[in-house]
């Protein structure tokens, strides 16, 4: 597909060779009524061939206004209007060239090429067939009978795209259209069928390509940001959709169709923002609700509701909602069973309810389709270890707390399981050796969870009594038999006389 801005290259590449041959063809014409306009002329002829466009434009500006009939001054001017690509300021000079001097073929032609672009291509065909007739050079009678064979060609393609469009067959229609766009680059009623073709095929990112375009080729093209913002909207990009629409209101404040979906598009965008702040705060419950306000506002696109229920899911995984979060998460990855960040949020809520297996396959399909991701990678680990963990001792079951236990809760089940477990309740001598092992696991659980750092150790997957989990460091050793507290007996001498001094 030729871009406009390559079609710029290639007039402004050839701009110092035209204005030659044109020099050479009418040479001896008096540009202007006075030697000023002659000098703005020529300062802008050498400007114009040294790439200065804007200055070249002031000279020929000031030549027109010092003589408003010299047509070359107007032609001049196009040709750096062409230059700058803006084609829609050098229609009118060519125009008023071809009024001034009607057998100038190389005006009348180059109108044909911009009209021909633009797609109009009964005006731009009168002024190929004007050129044949009018004597013109053999490069311009070539040129002429080309673009007028291509015109023709055009036209029969406008025919059967709108056929195929009008049968609903959009594929064949689009392919038309792309063969019509890349001579009539300009045209903005091609482009704005074949954006419709491309939605029903289901391409929006070609759509939104072709919209973009259509709102620069027409001025006040109110329609084509209208449609950029509701493509935008349905494919869930809020923020792109609010940009969109207010450029329509920009050119037409009392635009309906805009104005109307600026309230609906404002008010979500609104509602995901707050939802984010109270995620960055730590209130994720308030942030839960607010996106379920968010799939209230807007219930009928797929997109905000999937957008809804992933950071839902990550908000709840936070805020030690486990069992919450793996139904949010499930229910997205129903529709999006690849999404790395879903996945992860779920790992680590299977983590959260000691469901191993099920975080470290979670971890693992996350890493597949994001191998370079150090928190899955650390995540793996840990719930790898969490595992091999837990197929050993648990402090927090041996103490029948959970992990979200906050330290009052671990001393209160430690004192009554101690209060049960004492070796002094047992006479049997069986019996007394299991209390004495139960009493033991029940000190060291409380230990290691009322040990900020010893917790912390045991939550990453590490025992800090056991010395194989350790490697080396520095560890408590009560593998010695309910005598080898070495003095710390916390009911003091008999079975019932309490002393707790807890920290």
């Amino acid at each position: 597909m030729v871009s406009i801005d390559h079609v710029a290259h290639k007039i402004l590449t050839y701009i110092p060779y035209v204005l030659v041959l044109i020099d050479m063809r009418y040479e001896g014409v008096n540009c202007g009524k006075d030697g000023s306009v002659d000098n703005h002329m020529e300062m802008g002829k050498k400007l114009l061939a040294a790439g200065q466009l804007a200055d070249a434009l002031s000279h020929f500006h000031a030549a027109v206004d010092g003589d408003p009939k010299n047509y070359m001054a107007y032609y001049r001017r196009a040709t750096v209007f062409l230059a700058m690509g803006k084609s829609k300021s050098a229609l009118p000079d060519l125009s008023r060239v071809i009024e001034l001097k009607p057998d100038f073929t190389s005006a009348r032609l180059q109108r044909g090429n911009l009209l021909l672009k633009q797609g109009k291509l009964d005006e731009a065909e009168s002024d190929f067939k004007k050129v044949l007739k009018s004597n013109p050079s053999d490069k311009e009678e070539k040129d002429a009978q080309s673009q007028l064979t291509k015109s023709d060609e055009i036209q029969r393609l406008v025919a059967q795209s709108r056929s195929s469009f009008n049968s609903k067959d959009y594929m064949t229609a689009a392919a038309q259209l792309d063969t019509i766009i890349e001579t009539c680059v300009w045209d903005v009623t091609s482009r704005e069928m074949r954006v419709e073709c491309f939605i029903q095929m289901g391409e929006m990112g070609k759509a939104i390509s072709d919209l973009k375009a259509a709102s620069k080729l027409k001025s006040d093209n109110t329609q084509a940001f209208y449609k950029l913002s509701t493509i935008y909207y349905n494919l869930g990009d809020h923020e792109m959709s609010l940009n969109e629409v207010r450029e329509c209101l920009k050119l037409d404040p009392d635009h309906k169709q805009c104005f109307s979906h600026y309230k609906q598009v404002k008010k979500l965008n609104k509602q995901i923002q707050s939802a984010e702040e109270l995620i960055q705060e730590q209130r994720y419950e308030d942030a839960v609700s607010k996106y379920e306000a968010v799939m209230k506002t807007e219930p009928n696109v797929h997109h905000f509701t999937l957008l809804a229920k992933e950071r839902m899911c990550h908000a709840l995984a936070q805020g030690q909602q486990a069992s919450r979060a793996i139904k949010v998460c499930s229910e997205v990855l129903q529709s999006d069973p690849e999404n790395v960040n879903v996945l992860k949020n779920r790992a680590e809520a299977y983590v959260q309810e000691e469901q191993y297996e099920e975080a470290i396959k979670d971890y693992e399909t996350a890493g597949k389709h994001s191998e370079n991701d150090r928190q899955i990678k650390e995540g793996l680990e840990r719930a790898q270890r969490l595992l091999k963990q837990s197929q050993k001792r648990d402090y927090y079951k041996i103490l029948g707390v959970k992990r979200t236990a906050q330290k009052k809760e671990i001393i209160k089940a430690y004192r009554k399981l101690a209060q049960q477990w004492h070796p002094d309740n047992f006479q049997d001598p069986e019996e007394k050796k299991k209390a004495e092992k139960k009493f033991i696991d029940i000190a060291q659980a409380k230990e290691v969870l009322t040990d900020p750092d010893m917790r912390t150790k045991f939550d990453h997957g590490e025992d800090p009594m056991d010395p194989e989990s350790q490697q080396g460091h520095h560890h408590h050793n009560f593998h010695g038999g309910f005598h080898g507290f070495q003095g710390f007996n916390p009911f003091g001498s008999g079975p019932f006389n309490f002393k707790f001094n807890f920290n």
